[in-house]
C-alpha cells in the first residue's frame, strides 16, 4: 500500500475542519519571536507553552539556553528536553537514535556536528532515565492526521527548501539544498486534504497551508530523520 494512501472516508468532516493549536491568535513581536537564525525550534516550543511558561522562558532565555547546553544549535532531542522542563506531555519519533553518520559528509551538518555530537548523543542516551518518550519509529500521514484530530499539535522537522506554503507562494530558504526547519502542524482539512501549520519565519501572523503530499516531501527528506514530536493537549481544543 503506498505511503500516502489513506481512507479518508473513515474520518467524518466534522472531526476536524481546521484544528488550531492553543495560541493560534497569539501575537508576539518579530524581534522577540524570531530573534536569531537558529531558533525556529525554540519558537515552536514557545507556541506550545502556556502564557506564563512562555513569559518565564523569554525572561530567562539566555540562562535557560545555557543550562540546556545547546548554545545556538538545537536538535530535536533538545526540544524534547525543553518540553519536559515545562511538563508538556509529548512523544518523539525518529528514524535515528543519535546522529546519522552520513550527515558528516553533508555541508549543512559539517559545521555543527563536531560541536554538538557529544551533547546530542548523551541526551539520547539519558532520555529514558530522564522520563522522555523517544522511539525509533517513522510514521505516515494517517498517523499524523489521527493525532491532529484527537490529541493536539505536532512539531515537525522539515527541509525548508521543500516547504512551500500556498499563501507564502515560495519556499522560505530556496537557496539551500537542505535547510532544517521546524514548524508546528495545527490542523487538517479533510475535504481539501491540506495541512495547516505555523511557520516561525512568517511575519504577518497567517497560518500556512499546503497539500499533505507536499508536507510529506518536506518532512521525509534526507537530513530530517523524519523527526516528529506529538504534543498531547490536556484538553481538546478543536474549532
Amino acid at each position: 500500500m503506498p505511503r500516502d494512501y489513506f481512507d479518508y472516508s473513515r474520518l467524518s468532516n466534522l472531526i476536524i475542519a481546521i484544528l488550531y493549536i492553543k495560541f493560534v491568535t497569539w501575537h508576539v513581536p518579530v524581534a522577540t519571536h524570531r530573534r536569531y537564525n537558529w531558533d525556529c525550534g525554540i519558537s515552536c516550543i514557545l507556541m506550545i507553552l502556556s502564557t506564563a511558561q512562555r513569559k518565564q522562558f523569554l525572561n530567562n532565555f539566555e540562562s535557560i539556553c545555557k543550562e540546556e547546553g545547546f548554545g545556538v544549535s538545537t536538535w530535536t532531542i533538545d526540544l524534547c528536553y525543553l518540553l519536559q522542563r515545562y511538563n508538556v506531555r509529548h512523544e518523539y519519533y525518529t528514524q535515528t537514535l543519535g546522529i546519522d553518520p552520513n550527515y558528516k559528509k553533508h555541508m549543512y551538518y559539517t559545521r555543527i556536528i563536531d560541536k554538538d555530537e557529544r551533547r546530542v548523543l548523551r541526551r539520547f542516551k539519558e532520555a529514558k532515565a530522564r522520563g522522555l518518550s523517544v522511539e525509533k519509529r517513522t510514521v505516515g500521514m494517517p498517523v499524523i492526521v489521527s493525532h491532529l484530530a484527537r490529541h493536539g499539535p505536532i512539531i515537525l522537522l522539515t527541509n525548508a527548501s521543500l516547504l512551500v506554503c500556498e499563501i507564502c507562494r515560495k519556499t522560505i530558504r530556496d537557496r539551500f539544498g537542505y535547510a532544517g526547519h521546524y514548524v508546528v502542524l495545527c490542523g487538517y482539512d479533510i475535504t481539501t486534504r491540506k495541512l495547516f501549520y505555523h511557520n516561525p519565519e512568517v511575519r504577518d501572523g497567517h497560518v500556512c497551508r499546503c497539500f499533505s503530499g507536499a508536507m510529506d516531501n518536506a518532512r521525509v527528506a534526507f537530513g530530517t530523520d523524519q523527526d516528529i514530536i506529538f504534543i498531547y493537549e490536556k484538553t481538546n481544543r478543536k474549532k
